[in-house]
């Protein structure tokens, strides 16, 4: 995976961020999502990397990245932090100002990325997602019947932590399946063994948790406090149209409350349709650098 790419681990403030990087022009940054690793770009980052420089990066407490154990507020899993890692990383790799994508958490991370570092974040692209302020304040009971990680993982440690390390696979897999419409016989054998390696690290499931446990409570005063404030840097929402949030959510409504220069759009498939459907992922998101270069 990641052919001509470079690979390298950052010091950044608390963590060490691992990351891939290559290509050549403006620089984007990919933030991939829950239970993934930069390795969910595999297949779209080479697309992209014909006409930028990607940096694909694994969020603290994911992937080869590192896992401090949870702070007591949860403050060293919040967006905040997991953004200022970002922030350093790409400042690190010689990038003040670049494009933006995240998919799932790591598109929570780049909206909190967008708030606190505007002079950085040339544009903002969101995969597949609503404000976490949104999801947690709109909520409905299919909503949360669907979204149940948002209730369970942000529970005590280590009550979540020991019932997903009792078989990891089982609980991740299911994550996979049950909210993206197909099977695992539809994701590369290369990527899903990666995955598998990842979260089958006690570090990264207490790590994880703790990502959910700072979006249940520091995160939401954060969004709080910053819901008067809209976007001024260019945002592009993009969607799964079989995915079960578009159904769930009125996605483009939730964003338009956020931003002042929004676009919206969809490509077929469901919640991982940067894996699925990569070359339409990636020419979407090309046209939308070009237009706001």
């Amino acid at each position: 995976m990641f052919e001509g790419f470079q690979r390298r681990k950052i010091e950044v403030d608390g963590a060490t961020i691992n990351c891939v990087y290559g290509g050549q022009g403006d620089p984007v940054l990919l933030l991939h999502g829950y239970p993934q690793t930069l390795s969910e770009w595999a297949k779209l980052a080479p697309l992209l990397a014909e006409q930028h420089t990607v940096v694909c990066a694994d969020l603290r407490g994911y992937g080869d990245s590192s896992k401090p154990v949870g702070a007591a507020d949860h403050s060293n899993y919040s967006f905040r932090a997991m953004a200022a890692d970002q922030v350093s990383l790409m400042r690190t790799l010689g990038h003040e100002r670049f494009h933006v994508v995240g998919h799932d958490r790591g598109g929570r991370v780049s909206h909190r990325m967008a708030l606190d570092w505007p002079d950085q974040v040339r544009s903002l692209s969101v995969l597949d997602l609503v404000p976490t302020h949104a999801l947690y304040n709109q909520t409905n009971r299919k909503l949360a019947a669907t979204y149940w990680q948002w209730y369970f993982l942000p529970l005590p440690t280590p009550f979540p932590e020991r019932l997903i390390g009792a078989d990891p696979d089982y609980y991740f897999e299911n994550c996979l399946v049950s909210v993206g419409g197909k099977g695992l016989d539809s994701f590369d054998a290369d990527m899903l063994a990666e995955y598998r390696r990842c979260w089958r690290d006690p570090a990264m499931i207490h790590a994880s948790c703790c990502d959910y446990r700072a979006g249940a409570s520091v995160d939401l005063a954060h969004d709080e406090a910053d819901l008067h404030v809209k976007l001024d840097c260019p945002v592009f929402a993009l969607w799964g149209a079989d995915g079960l949030m578009c159904k769930l959510m009125d996605i483009e409504a939730a964003w338009r409350a956020r931003c002042a220069n929004l676009r919206v759009d969809q490509v077929p498939g469901g919640h991982w349709f940067p894996e699925h459907a990569a070359a339409q992922t990636a020419a979407k998101l090309i046209e939308f650098f070009r237009s706001n270069g």
